[in-house]
């Protein structure tokens, strides 16, 4: 069965499976071995390899399938694949889980690692429902044959599948069946379209201008020029989720009418801009509150339509479709020729705003300092992918995605080091999207490294062209902030011992690239030059924990706590008898 399965993802254009090996799932991994077109990598943690399998699929691999696979052995390895696939399900982010199983015979015996549900055993078809869109136990080898393209098929529509594969059921014999194929290809899943003549007679009938909201299914479908496209017959202004950073306003995609990123991360201007619109297009996203913070009164009074695999939380006129690039096309020829909106209008000017943290004087660079020079040195082409935290937000809110290049970042869940599995998954899977040769920058904060970055040493062990810029503030400065501002700054659970993180790895990784600088010229070179490297590097800048980042909930909640200090009499001013201090 193992062969067929790994048969079948090469045929689709799937080349590299993430994991971790085990005694339940080696035998996937001894059919990868044998096969020429699939090349199987050995992650250090389920997590990271489930992270590596997401940032495969964003980057676009797999010939068009968009399809990243992770593989598991039984037990605490498949559990540890749960919040990987979380953040996938958050993001809606197709992955496949293939998940070890221990031999059906030993069932509800006992047996070490045994999660059949049976007679009292962890039910892990119960689990792993939960954080997928498909689940399924695979209790007859020739039942793959069908079983995996359902998941497969599944999974393309926006989140992980996992088939549950116990180990005798791996080793079972299977007639392999031919694939359908068309000029030497295999011949893909026809998915829905969705008819967007509804949502064009509105648009066709605006009279003032429109603002397009670009989602994560932009970047999922690639529908990039499609966006583009539409962008231009409707003359519209874009703004995008953050996760979903590069699918429009790059040069080369409408960057004059780009607005910025909405949410709690993003710019101001983007609700003014969508409050002075006809109509709204939320295209590809369902709005979560992450992306749609100071959206919601907007919304609620603009005419807002939208398209896309799933209906945003907002109130609109929603046209379903699995196949955005599909839809986009029907809905830009529509507006087309005599039926485009003669109604109309672009504004004067397209405004940019950001959001304005208070400055700090304290030791080591300042985020916004620290992404211009990001800013500079990154070409085109270059991948970003950002983790969560201080670090994240400022990413977000300051640093653009680069022309050619992905933007990844896993708010879905925000789990803290996924970058390092999801920059690696990014950089495998760039050879194999189509795109030129480049560089991917994962950019993250110590306290996501100390939880999995020593994925690090993947990059190493592979060679890859991964640069990872880790900012220092020996903290988890997000948690930092929220003592100081919610809880009087009263005790700081969320600081570290100080550490060195560059010359660690360094020392760890004879050969590897890796400094700690702490100033922005030092910063500067050290990125220059680990960005030259044949392989990966480290380049560690140091910062401040008490910084507050770019983040709107943080900065709101400052104000507000301002004004109510200043609300607040001292006993000596509301005595009448004293005369007023100068």
């Amino acid at each position: 069965m193992v062969d067929h399965i790994v048969e079948h993802l090469a045929a689709i254009g799937i080349d590299h499976i993430f994991g971790v090996d085990g005694a339940n799932i080696e035998d996937l991994f001894d059919a990868a071995h044998f096969h020429p077109g699939i090349t199987a990598i050995l992650a250090k943690h389920e997590f990271s390899a489930a992270t590596m399998a997401d940032g495969y699929s964003r980057s676009g691999a797999g010939l068009g399938s968009g399809l990243g696979v992770v593989a598991a052995t039984s037990g605490g390895g498949a559990l540890n694949l749960v919040a990987g696939l979380g953040e996938a399900l958050a993001s809606r982010v197709p992955v496949l889980a293939l998940v070890g199983q221990t031999p059906t015979p030993m069932d509800g015996l006992g047996s070490f690692q045994d999660t059949s549900g049976r007679n009292g055993a962890l039910d892990a078809e119960a689990v792993f429902s939960a954080v997928s869109l498909s689940c399924e136990r695979v209790l007859d080898p020739a039942d793959i044959v069908t079983a995996l393209p359902r998941a497969i098929a599944a999974a393309r529509t926006g989140g992980p599948s996992v088939l549950l594969l116990p180990k005798d059921i791996q080793q079972g014999a299977v007639a392999i069946p031919d694939i359908p194929k068309r000029n030497g290809h295999p011949v893909a899943e026809l998915r829905p379209i969705g008819n967007p003549n509804t949502i064009a007679t509105v648009l066709r009938n605006a009279r003032g201008p429109v603002t397009i909201i670009a989602g994560e299914q932009v970047a999922r479908d690639d529908a990039r020029v499609e966006l583009e496209a539409l962008r231009a017959v409707l003359r519209a202004r874009v703004a995008t989720v953050p996760d979903a950073k590069d699918a429009s306003g790059t040069p080369g995609f409408g960057s004059s009418s780009a607005l910025g990123v909405t949410g709690v991360m993003g710019h101001p201007s983007v609700a003014e801009a969508a409050a002075a619109s006809a109509v709204c297009l939320v295209v590809g996203t369902r709005l979560s509150v992450t992306a749609r913070t100071g959206l919601d009164d907007v919304l609620a009074r603009v005419r807002t339509l939208s398209i896309g695999s799933a209906q945003p939380y907002v109130r609109c006129t929603h046209v379903h479709t699995d196949d955005l690039r599909g839809s986009l096309r029907m809905l830009t020829q529509a507006l087309s020729g005599r039926g485009r909106p003669v109604g109309v209008r672009v504004p004067d000017a397209v405004p940019h705003t950001e959001l304005r943290p208070p400055p700090h004087a304290g030791a080591g660079v300042r985020y916004r300092d620290a992404m211009a020079v990001l800013d500079g040195a990154l070409p085109d082409g270059t991948d970003v992918v950002v983790d969560a935290g201080n670090t994240g937000a400022s990413a977000v809110h300051y640093l653009p995605a680069r022309r050619g290049g992905r933007f990844a970042v896993a708010l879905g869940m925000g789990g803290m080091g996924y970058s390092f599995g999801a920059g690696i998954g990014m950089a495998f899977g760039r050879a194999n999207s189509g795109r030129r040769a480049g560089r991917t920058v994962v950019i993250a904060g110590d306290g996501a490294f100390f939880m999995h970055g020593m994925e690090v040493h993947t990059a190493v062990h592979y060679r890859l062209p991964v640069t990872f810029v880790l900012f220092n503030n020996n903290a988890h400065a997000m948690c930092v902030t929220r003592e100081q501002l919610f809880y009087d700054d009263l005790y700081g659970y969320n600081r570290f011992r100080p550490s060195r993180l560059g010359a660690g790895l360094a020392a760890m990784f004879p050969g590897l690239t890796s400094v700690d600088v702490s100033d922005l010229d030092g910063f500067a070179a050290a990125l220059r030059a680990a960005l030259d490297v044949d392989g990966p590097a480290v380049v560690s800048v140091e910062c401040a924990a008490d910084e507050v980042p770019p983040f709107a909930p943080f900065l709101a909640a400052m104000t507000a706590k301002s004004s109510a200090a200043e609300k607040i009499p001292t006993t000596k001013e509301n005595r009448t008898d004293v005369a007023a201090s100068a």
